[in-house]
């Protein structure tokens, strides 16, 4: 793994020739985002970041990754019908966070009222890395699961694409045959259609939830777009749009523009950040109507963190998943340590550990987008500052993963190209209906 394209990155010039044809070829393919400068005009585009080479995943970690998506799935959806172990999990997490806490009273308001909503539809990405750490072959490590406005299906579905005429410009035409063929938008559109038909009326459409800024289009377009190849109508619309214009009738079908939508599928809503008060309840009523939300908040609560770490608590799969033995040792056989900081002594002790040792480990927050964990000095200095706070409980500890770095080129607009040392995640996309 460590040094497969050593040999093709030893020539400065045909290196630089194959960025050239890979830049050029990422805007052939689509591989685009808006520019910083003008995020929400189309005007002027630029290549998504992406790397020269593939990265390399060893084969039975791929098939590991994929035979357990399945398992996650079944997974997720368990946990967003379970009102009490959602309640028991997050218990101490809402005391602190105040975002957690806000999604959690919508959940117990709709919960109340009664769902109007019959069918659901689950749109997730597992995300893996390869652990080295131990003596043997590399595991597969989870991450994370992203249970809402899961990303770069889209992009990554013209990726390899890219890729192979990299492959084939420096003289690697064999390695380029042995790309895998990769369309996420696909499979994401199909999820998203069936979740429209069974809503069964030809007449609505469907709604992406979009943000603010809109820089990452061009990856929800190729969704998109494989809706409206299946003659599907889709609009985009804001949170604000729905506080202003978004309706309810009698039934709880939900309207925009006097146009019935049967799927809400969400490309915003998950941090702090995408909410103001009107955005609140804004959301609020898309949780109420029978539209199919993608993800109901439910399914978003089972994406944090505390839940993540609550999942690796002996005995929690087998409450969730009855009589599934091959599936719970899958999920497990992917899990990292993870550990609670609830106040206590199991959360005393795993938080000095954590302090005393701080290189072995990632705090995290429970928050989604990336960007958000602390490491090394940084995770020491948080720790010591709440170890004596319930502040503490707003997140979990992970231990920390050891991957093996790659040698490969990052290929960003108006960079300069040099040999980074880089390390991959591996996300599989999964979809259910229910």
């Amino acid at each position: 793994m460590a040094g497969l394209w050593d040999a093709a990155l030893r020539g400065e010039a045909a290196v630089r020739r194959a960025a050239l044809a890979a830049v050029d070829a990422a805007l052939l393919e689509g591989v685009l985002m808006r520019t910083e400068a003008e995020p929400n005009a189309s005007d002027v585009v630029s290549f998504a970041p992406f790397t020269l080479l593939p990265s390399a995943v060893p084969s039975a970690l791929f098939r590991q990754a994929y035979a357990v998506q399945q398992d996650f799935n079944l997974l997720v959806d368990a946990i967003s019908q379970d009102r009490e172990f959602l309640e028991r999990a997050l218990a101490s997490t809402v005391k602190v966070d105040d975002f957690t806490a806000r999604l959690f009273r919508i959940h117990l308001q709709v919960l109340e009222e009664g769902l109007a909503q019959s069918v659901f539809l689950g749109i997730n990405r597992s995300d893996y890395m390869f652990d080295c750490g131990a003596p043997g072959a590399p595991a597969l490590k989870q991450i994370e699961i992203n249970t809402i406005a899961a990303s770069f299906g889209g992009l990554a579905s013209r990726t390899a694409a890219v890729h192979g005429r990299v492959l084939k410009e420096l003289g690697m035409a064999e390695e380029a045959s042995r790309l895998l063929p990769n369309n996420p938008s696909e499979g994401l559109a199909s999820g998203i259609a069936k979740a429209w038909e069974l809503y069964g009326s030809q007449s609505a459409v469907v709604m992406f939830l979009v943000e603010e800024v809109q820089r990452n289009i061009f990856d929800q377009r190729c969704v998109e777009n494989e809706l409206w190849n299946r003659n599907i109508r889709v609009i985009r619309k804001r949170f604000r749009d729905v506080f202003e214009k978004g309706s309810l009738d009698e039934a709880r079908r939900l309207y925009m523009d006097g146009q019935e939508v049967a799927v809400v599928y969400y490309r915003e809503g998950y941090v702090p950040t995408n909410y103001n008060q009107q955005n609140w309840e804004a959301r609020l009523l898309l949780e109420r109507s029978r539209a199919v939300k993608c993800p109901d908040i439910a399914t978003q609560l089972a994406g944090t963190k505390k839940v993540q770490q609550e999942l690796s608590r002996p005995g929690t799969l087998e409450k969730l998943l009855p009589g599934r033995t091959e599936a719970i040792a899958r999920i497990r056989a992917t899990f990292a340590g993870l550990y609670s900081l609830d106040v206590g002594e199991e959360g005393d002790k795993i938080a000095a550990t954590a302090i005393a040792n701080p290189d072995q480990f990632v705090l995290k927050p429970q928050r989604e987008g990336g960007g958000n964990n602390l490491y090394g000095e940084e995770l020491r200095q948080v720790l010591e500052k709440i170890k004596d706070s319930p502040e503490r409980t707003s997140y979990i500890l992970m231990d920390k993963i050891q991957p093996q770095p790659t040698r490969n080129y990052l290929l960003r607009a108006h960079s300069p190209l040099k040999a980074s040392e880089c390390v991959s995640e591996l996300g599989i996309f999964g979809v259910y209906v229910r």
